[in-house]
């Protein structure tokens, strides 16, 4: 029966890993009720949850749970201590109470629900309401949130998208040039020019001197 219960289990975590992005560690919300359905069962959640789901875990609830356990008394103190034990996670409304709470959750696609049903947990199969989420992605109708996510990026690395923190990047690595490095190339130039221009005196020099030397040879033959 153990073995059927984890198979259901890989199953139905495999379709919300594929169509959802489910990933480890598994976040798990515990409301009051499930709470005190592992406390009659005897049930260790740190123990068992991740042997059922076969992965790493993490046991969450909110404020809203905690307060409706303090308002319903003695009678669910144990429960109270077991969820008092888990992260806290803050949550849109101050209203207490889980009551509908998992049809409110069905309705919701992408969303795994788990149960204690007879001392033992079950993760429910997916939702219709997930089903057919599922079947519009399929379909073209719809892009799921997983895919939308992968999309993003994709046009990111190929700059589709405009991303400001590459804009900063990109702002850094183009930078005006050193001055001091336009210095040293004008010195550089300079100096080009003033050794150009001392060869070329140099030049007129020999020049002047071969002429001045062919007068002098030429006035010595006429005398």
């Amino acid at each position: 029966m153990k073995i059927t219960r984890q198979k259901h289990a890989k199953k139905n975590l495999g379709f919300f890993r594929n169509n959802f992005g489910v990933r480890e560690p598994y976040q798990i919300l515990l409301d009051g009720t499930f709470c005190q359905a592992a406390l009659r069962g005897r049930i260790q959640l740190r123990e068992q949850l991740p042997r059922y789901l076969m992965g790493e875990t993490q046991l969450c609830t909110t404020r809203c749970v905690l307060k409706e356990l303090e308002t319903l008394g003695k009678d669910l103190y144990g429960a109270k201590l077991i969820a008092q034990k888990c992260q806290i996670r803050n949550c849109s409304h101050l209203k207490n109470g889980d009551q509908n709470l998992s049809m409110k959750v069905k309705k919701k696609p992408g969303v795994p629900l788990m149960f204690i049903i007879q001392n033992t947990i079950v993760l429910d199969k997916p939702s219709p309401k997930t089903i057919a989420f599922v079947k519009a992605v399929e379909s073209g109708q719809l892009v799921s949130v997983h895919e939308q996510e992968s999309i993003r990026q994709l046009k990111e690395e190929q700059g589709l998208v405009k991303n400001p923190e590459r804009r900063r990047k990109k702002r850094k690595k183009i930078s005006g040039p050193n001055p001091l490095s336009c210095l040293k190339k004008k010195k550089k130039a300079q100096d080009t020019k003033s050794s150009a221009s001392e060869k070329k005196r140099k030049r007129k020099r020999i020049r002047n001197r071969s002429t001045s030397k062919v007068l002098s040879v030429k006035q010595n033959a006429e005398g």
